[in-house]
Formats: C-alpha cells, structure tokens, sequence
C-alpha cells in the first residue's frame, strides 16, 4: 500500500510505529522500498555519507535534486522526504516555498523536511499552504553545528527541555505532519510525543516516539570508524562488502575470473577466418 501523509498520521491514530531509514540513489531506495520500510529520507547527510563533505553545511540545492529524483524513481510504496539544504530556507519565506516547490515538482518528492522550531513557523506555514507537506526536524539540527558548538545532546536542562516541548507544539500548529526528534533524552521525546497529535520520529530519542529513523550506511556498518551511541548495526554490510572486493581482485590477479561461464563462445571456423 502507498505511504501518504495521511497513513503517516494514521498510524499514531492507531498506535502503528512508522519506520524511516534514508536513500540516495535508486538502487538503495528500491530495496528500502521492497523491505516495506513506510518513509524514506533523502537526507542532506548524503553530503557526508556520498559526497565525503566533514558536515551538511555544504550540501546544496543541485545535490538534493540530483539525489531525490534518483530515489523518487527507486521507491513505489515509500512516502519519500527531501531534506532542504542550509540555506535553502533560512534566508526568507519567499525562497523556502520556491525551493520546497523544487524538490516537489523537479526532485518529485512527497514531501520536505526542515530543521528549526518557532523561528521558522512562518516558513512551514507558508510552506505548507502551497500544498507541500513538511516533516520539523527539532532536537540536534546538524545544519546548527557551530551553533550548537558540535554533535550535542538537547534539552537536558529545564529551559532547552521545555523550549523543545513549545518548539514542537509550535511546528504542529504551523502545519508540520510530523517531527524528527533527533539526539533528545528519552523522557522529554516521550512527553513530547504524548503532548501531539502529529507522529514523532526518532533518532536517538528513544522508544517511545511514533516512529524511528536511521542512516542506512550506520545500520549497515558501512562506516567503522564512528557509531553513533542511538545506533544499532542489523548488518556487517560494509566488511561484507570489503571481503568481496578482495576476493574480486585476487580472483581477476589469478587469472580466476572471468572463468568459462562467464565468457561468450564463437565457433572456431569463424576465428580462423581471421587469419
């Protein structure tokens, strides 16, 4: 069944976890896609994950197009979410609508997804009212790094807490489907996801939000050298991966590959005339 902002709403309704996991090319999202997963994320994280960027600062509206029509064409079921890179948005109302706009009609995304909370309801409105659906994204917002001083848990005292609870009522209001709650302590998503009626999706939230998503290259183990603490690894892909790139280079050095059924026949009267 096709994933829509409504069956995403419905299944806080109905109490149904919603799962999220991100994509950037066709190939990835047509298996996320085949596996049921309800949303896919074509995160501006592609520009750490594929483009080798330190941070998403530098992602830009040509890179979310490129990959979020890759990924539209990879995915059926999956109601699939566009990032909107820094600076795509902050600058006014005007150019977050037209670059929502773009990664609706030219990227063919269902929907965008925003970082920030009461300092941007105006956007999400007048987003919103151009009949764009947005996903807030509220808690640690990558794109807010040198702010934030790093990667940092929020809302672990009273005041940031309690502006998260506001922040989160006031995407609601200004007409967000749903909220990403990334690296915020369990207890104040918990209270948070019981306070609205939009689903909140989690990403080192803890449990009790609607829905979780992740990284595919994290679950995957495709990057050894950092693990984030709210991730957890459902596959040693990427030392899969390096095993048969070895196997693959000693085979062909060998003389292994390609063998006899990999290669194509011709009949030897037709060799000989070559000669």
């Amino acid at each position: 069944m096709k994933n829509t902002v409504i069956t995403v709403q419905n299944a806080k309704e109905s109490k149904e976890k919603v799962t999220m996991l991100t994509a950037y090319d066709y190939s990835m999202a047509k298996l996320i896609d085949e596996a049921g997963i309800n949303m896919i994320l074509v995160g501006d994280s592609l520009g750490m994950v594929m483009l080798g960027y330190e941070d998403t600062l530098s992602v830009t509206m040509e890179d979310m197009l490129h990959h979020t029509k890759a990924v539209a064409r990879g995915a059926k079921d999956a109601l699939v979410v566009a990032d909107m890179p820094f600076m795509s948005y902050q600058t006014s109302v005007y150019d977050a609508v037209c670059n929502a706009g773009r990664l609706i009609k030219e990227g063919r995304a269902q929907a965008v997804k925003l970082e920030g909370g009461r300092e941007f309801a105006d956007h999400i409105r007048a987003i919103t009212d151009a009949s764009i659906p947005v996903v807030a994204h509220l808690g640690l917002t990558p794109q807010s790094l040198n702010a934030f001083g790093g990667f940092k848990v929020q809302g672990k005292s009273v005041e940031t807490a309690r502006r998260l609870v506001e922040d989160a009522q006031i995407v609601q209001d200004a007409g967000a489907f749903a909220v990403v709650l990334e690296c915020v302590p369990a207890k104040v998503a918990e209270l948070i996801t019981e306070k609205l009626r939009i689903p909140t999706i989690g990403i080192g939230a803890g449990p009790a939000c609607d829905g979780q998503v992740l990284v595919y290259q994290d679950m995957l183990s495709m990057f050894g050298d950092f693990k984030p603490k709210f991730v957890k690894r459902y596959g040693e892909i990427g030392m899969m991966m390096k095993d048969a790139f070895r196997k693959y280079k000693e085979e062909v050095e060998s003389g292994a590959f390609p063998a006899p059924e990999h290669t194509f026949k011709i009949e030897d009267d037709v060799i000989e005339k070559l000669y």
